[in-house]
């Protein structure tokens, strides 16, 4: 399953956690201004924003996981099986597969406004990218300095979510993960206070008691509390060196350790890399579940201009610096 996470500081920050049991062979992919979208029933778009993010590219073309673009606006796609529920096609609408939509928001929008109003008109249609790769079942989070949204596509209709807290996990669907943030309003960052009985002398015997009660197990509603309560406590200075690795901090809060979520067959599902995009710079960093070092690609050194994908291979490789060689 996934977390994905937008955070402010000094600037404006997006990224996840990509948990599975397998890779795609992913590569951090940058589509140039000029790259040629071809969607399947809206036609090409041939100039549009820049987008940096993770992507497998099949046939030259990116299927994104998550991406930023070079206004700012940012958007992930995370495993929703058993809600996501894709529609026909129909007349009057922007029918757009769920591998193009998130190239379809990032070529045009440069804030969560704009994004609403292509949602307006938006029919996310059951279309696969080929044979051999059906339609992912997904709901997504979009993400940028004018706030959060995540937009569903299940049995009722397309539904788009104020998206307050700027966090998103997998089922259930959104409404029930804000609801259930409800169940543990009570903690805090602060030592708790004794409202058990006022006859009885109770006191901490640990700091960080105030939370106790948060959840710490993998499933993907105790990873949106988590995530959500990290998150929105978390300070950092306003250097990027802070806050990019105040950010992984947040996301190793909810990262997954192979064994603990067993898929049978002797696999287990693993944080395979986590992002964190500084969508103000179009700089985006990541580490791996074997590589730790935090790496970065930024998107403003290449040819934004260009027609062709710029790709770099995940470094997945453990490098360790031996201090006293």
């Amino acid at each position: 399953m996934c977390t994905a996470a937008a955070f402010q500081s000094q600037d404006f920050y997006f990224g996840r956690n990509l948990d599975l049991e397998y890779s795609y062979h992913e590569e951090v992919t940058i589509t140039p201004r000029n790259y040629p979208f071809r969607f399947r029933n809206a036609g090409t778009i041939s100039h549009h924003y820049a987008m940096i993010g993770m992507a497998y590219i099949l046939e030259d073309y990116p299927l994104y996981y998550e991406a930023t673009n070079d206004a700012g606006l940012s958007m992930a796609g995370l495993n929703f099986p058993g809600n996501a529920d894709y529609k026909s096609f129909e007349e009057g609408k922007d029918n757009i597969t769920s591998f193009e939509f998130i190239p379809w928001i990032l070529c045009r929008c440069a804030t969560i406004a704009q994004a609403r109003e292509k949602l307006s008109r938006l029919n996310l249609i059951s279309l696969p990218f080929s044979q051999e790769l059906p339609p992912s079942p997904l709901h997504w989070i979009i993400s940028g300095k004018d706030g959060s949204i995540t937009v569903e596509s299940v049995k009722e209709g397309l539904k788009v979510y104020d998206n307050p807290v700027g966090i998103l996990t997998n089922n259930p669907t959104f409404d029930y993960h804000m609801t259930n943030l409800s169940n543990y309003m009570a903690l805090s960052t602060e030592p708790p206070a004794n409202n058990f009985c006022d006859s009885l002398p109770l006191t901490p015997y640990s700091r960080g008691m105030g939370a106790m009660g948060l959840p710490g197990d993998l499933s993907s509603a105790s990873r949106f509390v988590k995530a959500a309560f990290t998150k929105l406590n978390s300070r950092c200075g306003s250097s990027e060196a802070e806050s990019v690795s105040q950010f992984f901090h947040i996301l190793k809060s909810v990262e997954q350790q192979r064994g603990c979520v067993h898929m049978g067959e002797g696999k287990y599902e693993v944080t395979i890399y986590s992002s964190c995009c500084n969508a103000d710079k179009g700089i985006y960093y990541y580490n791996t579940y074997d590589n730790s070092q935090i790496t970065a690609v930024d998107m403003r050194r290449e040819d934004l201009d260009g027609s062709e994908l710029i790709a770099y291979p995940v470094l997945k490789e453990q490098n360790i610096f031996m201090q006293n060689q």
